[in-house]
């Protein structure tokens, strides 16, 4: 259906504003991602790299430190189109805005910001997910804010189908970079401004979790753009190292959102076992249900030594063995923290975050007035009971009512309380067997009947929902 539009010199035909019901049933619709990871692109990002040093070079600048070792992906992580539907996508970027500090919110209702993409992304069975004309058509200033962000839902989405092929018989969690940072380098990098944008947390319960740094970027240009931007992630991850001096795996991402053809994603890795260091008897592992502190690490990282001589350390983050039962004890209490965020319980996300993280943001009595996030909501999805928080908003023509939760079970684990309802220290040991041990068994599919709207649930138990408002 078009409207017809009054132009000096003609008439044109403008689309008519779909109605809140179809923007509903085209959430759920599946697609295949546009994946390009190739040796050929390995060679550009080499190229614009070279070409970003030589111009710092000549204003006097050091050339930055990137990654060294990317590849392509193998074609056997990707030579099978992964398919998503959008809904699944807002799910992802939900997650990598729950603890983003970034909204009005302050914490408690950042992952509500996803659903302002709701209608960027169109989706066609048997194609590419593309932008939408509502997608394409935004202020120059938006673009900028939609390209980071709805490329956060697209790497995350590919990171976790990757490393669930490489990794089947581990769990994969996402966990923002910035966050774990904050606990342990009070002084950052001492003014050096490139840090992952996001760790990937591969683990088993009871054993060192394998991690993997990620750089991930967007833009609305061509194919050149993402060959820059991946240049600027390969500094980004280069910046923190796990264990010994470069061997930590890595994916650096662009998400090219074209006006004219498919979304795609640009994708290069190193692998490397780097980022697990070995069970060392002296240094033990830290007991996930006990609180997590702040430490104090000094910003650097040290390189190998060359003979008897110790080089300068560079600038950046640097887990050393004796650190790591730290980080993976912060790692797993984050990604705790996240899932928490979802029910919307600041009491419960705090209890999980250390002072320097902003602990203190989510409690009761510093909630802020717009954080429109409270675990006062529950319902049956799929067939699971969950509890949450609900956001009312209009869509269109039609005001929409959409939740977050966690599914109820496991919420008693993260927020569990004495008969006399005083709150207790969450079990992250026993959460995390739980989801691990549950891995493959979640509802896959994504609109639920009796909701009457679409439902996407991650193996980590959160779900997010959305359907018309019932009056």
């Amino acid at each position: 259906m078009c409207v017809l539009v009054a132009r000096t010199g003609g008439v044109r035909l403008k689309p008519a504003r779909k109605s809140a019901e179809d923007v509903l049933r085209e959430l759920v619709q599946s697609s295949a991602i546009a994946i390009h990871s190739t040796p050929a692109l390995v060679g550009s990002v080499e190229t614009a790299a070279a070409k970003d040093d030589k111009k710092r070079k000549e204003k006097g600048d050091r050339p930055l430190r990137r990654k060294s070792g990317l590849i392509a992906l193998p074609g056997s992580e990707v030579r099978k189109s992964l398919q998503l539907a959008p809904w699944h996508l807002l799910h992802n970027l939900a997650h990598a805005l729950s603890l983003s500090r970034q909204g009005a919110g302050r914490g408690l209702a950042e992952h509500w910001g996803s659903l302002k993409y709701s209608q960027a992304l169109t989706s066609v069975p048997e194609t590419y997910i593309r932008l939408s004309s509502e997608g394409k058509g935004i202020a120059r200033y938006y673009k900028q804010l939609q390209s980071r962000e709805l490329a956060q839902g697209f790497a995350l989405a590919l990171a976790r189908h990757v490393l669930g092929q490489r990794h089947p018989d581990h769990f994969v969690s996402i966990v923002s970079a910035d966050i774990v940072i904050r606990a342990g380098w009070p002084k950052r990098s001492l003014g050096y401004p490139y840090q992952p944008d996001f760790f990937a947390e591969v683990w088993k319960p009871g054993e060192p979790s394998l991690v993997y740094s990620m750089g991930i970027k967007g833009n609305h240009g061509r194919g050149s753009d993402s060959y820059k931007q991946l240049a600027a992630c390969s500094a980004h991850v280069e910046a923190m190292h796990i264990g010994t001096w470069g061997q930590a795996p890595c994916f650096i991402f662009s998400t090219e959102f074209s006006a004219e053809g498919p979304v795609t994603t640009h994708c290069l890795h190193t692998s490397g076992e780097g980022g697990r260091p070995p069970a060392l008897p002296e240094y033990p592992l830290k007991n996930l249900d006990n609180a997590a502190e702040d430490a104090n690490i000094m910003p650097g990282v040290q390189p190998p030594s060359e003979g008897d001589e110790v080089p300068d350390s560079e600038p950046g983050f640097h887990v050393q063995f004796q650190r790591y039962p730290w980080f993976h004890h912060v790692l797993a209490r984050t990604a705790t923290a996240g899932v928490a965020a979802f029910a919307g319980d600041g009491d419960a996300i705090a209890q999980y975050l250390t002072t320097r993280q902003g602990s203190k943001r989510y409690t009761a009595g510093l909630a802020h007035p717009t954080t429109g996030s409270v675990k006062d909501a529950a319902y049956e999805l799929l067939g699971i009971p969950f509890v949450g928080t609900d956001h009312v908003f209009r869509l269109n023509d039609k005001r929409v009512e959409a939740f977050s939760g966690v599914a109820q079970d496991l919420f008693a684990l993260l927020s569990p309380q004495a008969k006399d309802k005083r709150p207790l220290p969450g079990r992250v040991e026993q959460y995390r067997r739980e989801i691990y041990d549950r891995r493959g068994t979640w509802p896959v599919q994504i609109w639920d009947e009796k909701w009457e709207g679409p439902v996407s649930v991650h193996e980590d138990g959160t779900v997010l929902a959305i359907r018309l408002l019932r009056l």
